[in-house]
């Protein structure tokens, strides 16, 4: 059985295998991803992953070659299928700032609920100085997203559909910070408020509500 295991290693080149193979490699990619948003793509090696796998690195090798490789395989096979959804529905959203901006803030929170591996790795890797991901962003993940997002809030602020005083690209920067950042430090601030049933669904529709409403200055008895 060893000397047949040897052999297939050495005929065979990293990449998608087939058959039941492909369940053992989906689980190493799944605990790479978790080691990687933990604890950062280049402070992990590949025998941190394998042993949190409990596999031999030559087991990686087999399936994903290198590191560099196997970063590919998690940006090919988990980040841009994570986030095409979300490009698709802000794409068909259309012009209504309003529509646009849900659109985003429950995309998001899906994306976050689906991948929750997600936020803790954009900041590590795409928001931090070297971060292995960033040129990901401008390349792969998601070009020319926040610039069309921002062209459509400054059709509509053109035609008096969004507050005058805003920057349209500032309101997707602060769209980003209103998802991404309470999803990244939720760990933080559920412990600190004892809320750990608090799920991405009702953080979107706070998010929401104070996007839609502000969080109110009227005084007791001012009519509405």
């Amino acid at each position: 059985m060893a000397t047949s295991t040897k052999r297939a290693k050495a005929g065979r080149r990293a990449g998608r295998p087939s058959g039941d193979d492909l369940d053992l490699r989906a689980r190493l990619l799944d605990v790479a991803i978790a080691q990687f948003a933990r604890a950062g793509i280049g402070a992990t090696s590949l025998r941190a992953i394998a042993g949190e796998a409990e596999v031999t690195p030559a087991m990686l090798h087999y399936y994903f070659g290198d590191k560099p490789r196997l970063v590919q395989a998690l940006v090919e096979e988990r980040l841009l299928p994570a986030l095409a959804p979300l490009r698709v529905q802000l794409e068909r959203a259309g012009d209504d700032p309003r529509v646009l901006i849900e659109a985003f803030v429950r995309g998001i929170g899906e994306v976050v609920a689906r991948h929750p591996w997600l936020p803790p790795l954009w900041v590590r890797e795409v928001l931090c100085d070297g971060g292995a991901l960033r040129e990901v962003l401008f390349t792969q993940a998601v070009p020319g997203l926040p610039q069309l997002l921002a062209q459509r809030f400054a059709a509509a602020q053109a035609n008096g559909r969004l507050n005058a005083s805003m920057d349209p690209r500032l309101l997707v920067v602060s769209l980003v910070g209103l998802t991404l950042f309470p999803a990244a430090g939720a760990p933080i601030w559920r412990r600190m408020f004892g809320a750990e049933g608090l799920e991405s669904a009702a953080m979107s529709q706070h998010t929401l509500a104070l996007l839609g409403h502000g969080v109110g200055t009227r005084k007791s008895g001012e009519a509405a």
